[in-house]
């Protein structure tokens, strides 16, 4: 396969901005000068602790340690091949890519193909809508509410009834049966592969990057024999687990809110509707129950690092919809912010309730929402007959776990005076009681019994900065490789090179040190992602965190003058140091003697050179 020009490798790096293809996955937020931070898309954590640095093209997160450029995160994100990366960037800025040896661009094959596919069959079903065989499918829509802009917008197609007359349209553009099969597209039976979706109103389901990676499609037909939705299988590119409705749409009013809202809903219609009605925040599961990986997904668009932000859930009123609710509440700890549920009035779903009582009820909904505390409390309790003692009795058990997850200790108190109240109880037993869980819960998180795992002791931990020691020649090797990795070109070229010939003391720092040093052209874009990347084991994730980490200063001439005076004090203490050691030499050498006389020469020579450092 021709490989791709290395110049081309990098003009394409540099033409991409990092924070605007992570900021599609990521909520970025400033954390300093040139510095951007999110919650790592990588592992799953409470606060954020994975930054981007635009300038230098990198990130890095100081939680799990991955690092890397542009292309790294887009291997690891969407597991495709470096090329890959390459050309989907490419692509996306328009830049045309030149092969080696004059060789022409190779067939797109992979994920590649699978999103491919999945583009031109949902082009093919929105052109189908327009057909009048899609009659019955406009009706569905005009029904719920929704006109040809709103299917326009959402991207809405129609599956005509025929076996394969997808598959002939998309065969006919090039894409193989096997690849269709891989998207599925087509399913496959004892006389060949057909179409999945047939007769059926569908909805294209995106990746928060707005890729097209499955769909979802609803039966119109009573002579459908298929369930009433019927969604795309698992493949390579389509996890259920892990996709949420109308995030590409949702994520951009999530980012800018304030606070920042997610509002869950149960299905593509009630979406629609929210979306239409003013609720541009909502987003829905694609066939599954929500979980632990769609948490992962909204926390990090979210930003969810404090507890300003709220998700709501709304559930119809019905005995499902307030299961569902429950199995959301298992789980909230997850979150870091505030959680709700919303019901409508007579248990409408939000796409009935725009239907019968206008846009301004759905808006009005996210105003009767409750705490989802309260609202898994209250459906315990509905279960007890709370006129009788056994009742409250019963009640109390049932509900004073719920109390006891509550991980704010100031909301605590307050859940158990509700509790109290709602039962009739005295606060001090329901406190008790809540005590009793929380001892209850701990001991099944940390049995006594269970022993600890043995260290490996082949392996050899990366050094991070936290595992530096807190000295000032520590901090100012530290502080001086942040300012050379993070501004080294705009730093004096000369005074630059002097600063990185002085060996420095802390092995860790003298790693990076040297492959700093081995740069030749500190001028050229990325040279400190490579520099980095250069360093040897162990000491190569502190050589990201060292280009990553928030440089200490309020703006950018700021950054640049320190990290200027940090190369001077760098060579001072090298001067410092031959300095000393040259008057140690002298008292042993005989003054009158040739080498004597050099000894002298030198210190004066280094006493003019430190003069000239502290002077300017």
């Amino acid at each position: 396969m021709p490989r791709i020009l290395q110049a081309d490798v990098e003009e394409v790096k540099t033409r991409t901005n990092i924070a605007d293809i992570v900021g599609e996955r990521v909520a970025l937020k400033s954390a300093g000068v040139g510095s951007l931070k999110g919650l790592c898309p990588f592992h799953d954590e409470k606060s954020p602790s994975f930054h981007v640095r635009p300038q230098v093209g990198y990130y890095h997160c100081f939680g799990c340690g991955a690092s890397g450029d542009v292309y790294s995160f887009l291997r690891e994100m969407d597991h495709v091949s470096f090329t890959e990366a390459v050309e989907r960037l490419a692509g996306r800025i328009g830049y045309p890519l030149h092969y080696e040896d004059g060789g022409a661009a190779p067939e797109t094959s992979g994920r590649s193909r699978l999103y491919a596919a999945n583009t031109a069959a949902g082009e093919y079903f929105r052109s189908q809508l327009l057909s009048p065989e899609a009659e019955s499918a406009r009706r569905f829509l005009g029904e719920r509410g929704f006109d040809a802009g709103a299917a326009a917008h959402f991207g809405v197609g129609y599956a005509p009834r025929g076996w394969e007359n997808m598959t002939r349209a998309l065969t006919a553009q090039g894409f193989t049966r096997e690849e269709l099969s891989a998207a599925g597209l087509v399913s496959a039976g004892q006389r060949g592969v057909y179409d999945r979706f047939r007769g059926r109103v569908v909805w294209p389901i995106r990746d928060v990057t707005g890729q097209t990676i499955g769909f979802g499609a609803r039966k119109l037909y009573d002579d459908d024999q298929g369930p009433k939705y019927l969604n795309t299988p698992e493949t390579p590119i389509y996890k259920k687990a892990q996709v949420l409705y109308g995030l590409d749409l949702a994520k951009r009013d999530i980012a800018r809110g304030d606070p920042r809202r997610v509002v869950v809903v149960e299905g593509y219609t009630d979406v629609m509707a929210c979306h239409l009605a003013g609720v541009t925040t909502a987003i829905a599961t694609c066939g599954t129950a929500f979980g632990a990986e769609h948490i992962k997904v909204l926390r990090r668009v979210m930003g969810d690092d404090s507890a300003a932000g709220e998700v709501v859930f709304t559930f119809d009123g019905d005995e499902a919809g307030q299961k569902a609710a429950l199995r959301a509440f298992s789980e909230d700890s997850r979150f870091t912010a505030q959680t709700f549920v919303a019901v409508a009035p007579d248990g409408l779903d939000p796409c009935d309730l725009r239907l019968q009582r206008g846009d301004a009820a759905v808006r009005g909904l996210m105003d009767a929402k409750v705490p989802m505390f309260e609202f898994a409390i209250d459906r315990k309790l509905a279960s007890y007959d709370l006129a009788t003692v056994e009742g409250q009795v019963g009640a109390l058990r049932a509900a004073a776990p719920i109390v006891a997850e509550i991980r704010d200790e100031l909301l605590r108190p307050g859940y158990e005076r509700v509790l109290a109240r709602r039962l009739g109880m005295d606060p001090t037993t329901v406190h008790q009681q809540v005590q009793r869980e929380m001892r209850g819960g701990r001991e099944q998180q940390h049995p006594r019994s269970e022993p600890s795992p043995a260290p490996d002791a082949d392996a050899v931990p990366s050094v991070r900065l936290r595992d530096l020691p807190r000295t000032a020649e520590v901090a100012l090797e530290r502080d001086a490789l942040m300012g050379v990795l993070q501004y080294g070109h705009r730093i004096d070229e000369a005074l630059l090179t002097r600063a990185l010939t002085e060996p420095f003391r802390h092995p860790a720092l003298e790693a990076v040190r040297e492959s700093v040093a081995s740069v030749a052209d500190r001028t050229r874009v990325g040279w400190a992602t490579a520099a980095a990347d250069a360093v040897r084991e162990p000491y190569r994730s502190l050589a990201g965190e060292l280009l990553m980490m928030p440089f200490p200063a309020r703006d950018e001439a700021g950054a640049l003058t320190s990290a200027t005076d940090m190369c001077r004090r760098l060579i001072l203490r090298g001067i410092e140091r031959e300095k000393h050691e040259l008057l140690g030499a002298v008292q042993r050498v005989p003054a009158d003697s040739d080498g004597g006389r050099a000894l002298r020469m030198r210190l004066r020579d280094v006493d003019a050179e430190r003069m000239r450092f502290v002077e300017s």
